[in-house]
Formats: structure tokens, C-alpha cells, sequence
């Protein structure tokens, strides 16, 4: 909470200019997203744009990469994004510092974490996860949704960070992969396509999905305040709509199709490259087809989040979220 309130007076400046523009423009309404990170894993939000969902519903959607749930929550809290698209760990922690115009969850997009574990050495028909005992694992900043759910996984099959395995806390996100390619530890987790790219350089072997290990946990959603919901719901409604037409899409159509969509907007990845990532997640059933979080979830990601010692207190999941839109919107999609 202490981070979020530090990147809010630090962020409400930077936003002075882009609050002011938030208005109906060439017939569409703006609508600032401000995204996690920028990653395949997200892909049907890119197809809503791709496809022109978002203006079929009268919207144009800018979105803008915060680099962080910190700095995704304190867009939201100073009103420099209209809706935050990120871990819902940040408006919980908010939830729990005490908030009147609360962030509410309203929809959810992946509802399994993301990575796949790496190795060194071609163990993919022998891994279990009692291989890890005594070995070395990169898997996150301390204290990050990633390292959690990778410790509570650890945790579950009687691994225990500083006792018979460690966990590598020392290195940022963004450069775990180098520091593992330059010999650091003995495993590192990897988000697509960098986890099919290595294997495929042959300078690693992916030898299991995180997310399928760790069981389903709501790991990005759609977030707004309280007020923002409320006097715009119909813009919360579309967005929605946009993207869960985007997850049908991908359903529907092949991996390779959706790349060709796709590849405008990872600059420097092939579209193979693409579709071998859109299959490693479909695999995993990474997208949350209905859109909605739902409270045994939820309590998971707190289980998580309490296994590390890092939750104060939980909070009820009726306080948190409000289904009613992305109900409605799914009775409309599939009708």
C-alpha cells in the first residue's frame, strides 16, 4: 500500500495533461487504459484492437504500458488512467489500507499465471517439482505475484526457500533471463515467447507451466473506481464486450491466423514465434472465457499472498469485485 501511495503523489503530476483530454473524440469515446506490462499473454485485448471490436463499441482505447501494478493502482487512484489492467493484488492492497471511491475488479482476462519454468538441462520427460530440492531458481522480485505463486507452489510439494531450495530474489524482472544465460541459477521462469524462443536456440529446455501448478488465480484484471463504474458502465460494458469477443476469436480461429493480427504489435517477434506462443497458452487454458473472477480464485491468490507473509488481512470478494457487467456482457457474446 505504502508503494502505491508513493507512486500516486509521484505519478499525479505526470497525468495532469492526459486527465484534461479525456473526451469524446471523431465520434468515439477515450478510454485510458494503463496496462501491466505489454505481453503476448494479453493477446485478446490486441485483437480487440486489431479486429475493431473497440470501435464497433464507440470507444478508442489508449492504452499505455505502466511497467507495474504499483504504477497501474496509482494511474487509477490520481485519475490518470480511467481503467487498470493488472494483478488484482493492487486493489486489494488498497482495499486494505482503507479507501472511500475504492478500485473495483470488474472483469478478468488470464486466470492462471503466465511463466513456464526453464532449465539448464534436458529434463522435460523426468521434471518433477522434487527436482528443484538444492537447486538455485530465479523467479521474480520478493514480494511480486510471480514469486509468490512460484514460492506457494515450492511450498506445496515440501520445498522451502533458504532450507532445501533458493529462490533468487536479487535480480529484476527484466533481466532475469540475461542473468540466467550468463550462468545464473540453476532455473529461471519465463513468460512467452522468451520461454519458446530459448528452448528453440537451444540455450534451455522449458520443463513445466507455472500456471498449471499453482491451479487458477485471477493474475490480470479489469479495474476502475467505484465512481468511474458507476457513471460509466455502458464504457465498462464495451470494453469488455471488445475484449471477450477477442477470446472467442482465439478459440475460433487458429494460432497462426491471430498472429498475422498480432505481429504489428510485438515489434521484432515473428509471427511463428507468436502462434508457438499463442499455443503454449491456449495449452494451459490461460484466458478467462467467461470474464468473470470468482471467489474461490480469489481466495486463492489471498492464499498465496499469506504463504509469503506478505497480506495484512484479507478482504472479502464481494467488496473487491462486481460481476454484474461481465455477466451481462457474456449473455450477450454468447447468446
Amino acid at each position: 500500500m505504502k508503494k502505491i501511495i508513493t507512486a500516486v503523489l509521484s505519478f499525479t503530476f505526470a497525468i495532469l495533461t492526459l486527465s484534461a483530454c479525456a473526451k469524446d473524440e471523431g465520434g468515439l469515446k477515450k478510454v485510458r487504459i494503463s496496462e501491466v506490462t505489454h505481453s503476448i499473454f494479453y493477446a485478446p485485448m490486441y485483437l480487440a484492437d486489431a479486429l475493431g471490436y473497440f470501435e464497433e463499441e464507440g470507444l478508442n482505447v489508449e492504452l499505455t504500458n505502466a511497467g507495474g501494478a504499483d504504477a497501474v493502482m496509482a494511474a487509477v487512484l490520481s485519475g490518470g488512467a480511467d481503467i487498470g489492467f493488472c494483478g488484482p493484488e493492487a486493489a486489494l492492497y488498497v482495499h486494505i489500507g482503507g479507501s472511500s471511491n475504492a478500485p473495483i475488479v470488474f472483469g478478468q482476462l488470464t486466470k492462471r499465471d503466465g511463466s513456464f519454468l526453464v532449465s539448464r538441462v534436458d529434463e522435460k520427460e523426468t521434471f518433477t517439482w522434487a527436482s528443484l530440492e538444492g537447486k538455485e531458481i530465479l523467479a521474480g522480485r520478493k514480494g511480486g505475484v510471480p514469486a509468490m505463486t512460484f514460492e506457494y507452489i515450492l511450498n506445496e510439494n515440501g520445498l522451502y526457500d533458504g532450507e532445501n531450495v533458493n529462490m533468487n530474489y536479487d535480480v529484476n524482472f527484466n533481466y532475469m533471463t540475461a542473468a540466467f544465460e550468463a550462468g545464473t541459477a540453476d532455473y529461471c521462469t519465463m513468460f512467452e515467447p522468451v520461454a519458446s524462443e530459448y528452448e528453440k536456440a537451444g540455450k534451455g529446455y522449458v520443463v513445466a507451466s507455472v500456471g498449471e501448478a499453482s491451479g487458477e488465480v485471477p493474475y490480470t484484471c479489469y479495474i476502475a473506481r467505484e465512481n468511474y463504474l458507476s457513471k460509466n458502465s455502458e464504457t465498462a460494458e464495451g470494453v469488455l464486450r471488445a475484449v471477450m469477443r477477442g477470446i472467442r476469436y482465439l478459440d475460433e480461429n487458429t494460432s497462426a491466423d491471430a498472429a498475422k493480427l498480432l505481429a504489428p504489435y510485438f515489434d521484432g517477434t515473428s509471427e511463428e514465434s507468436i502462434a508457438v506462443s499463442l499455443d503454449s497458452y491456449k495449452a494451459i487454458d490461460a484466458w478467462q472465457k467467461d470474464m468473470t473472477m470468482t471467489s474461490d480464485a480469489f481466495n486463492r491468490l489471498q492464499d498465496i499472498i499469506d504463504n509469503a507473509g506478505e497480506l495484512e488481512k484479507r478482504v472479502e470478494f464481494e467488496k473487491l469485485t462486481d460481476t454484474s457487467i461481465v455477466k451481462k456482457v457474456y449473455e450477450e457474446v454468447y447468446a
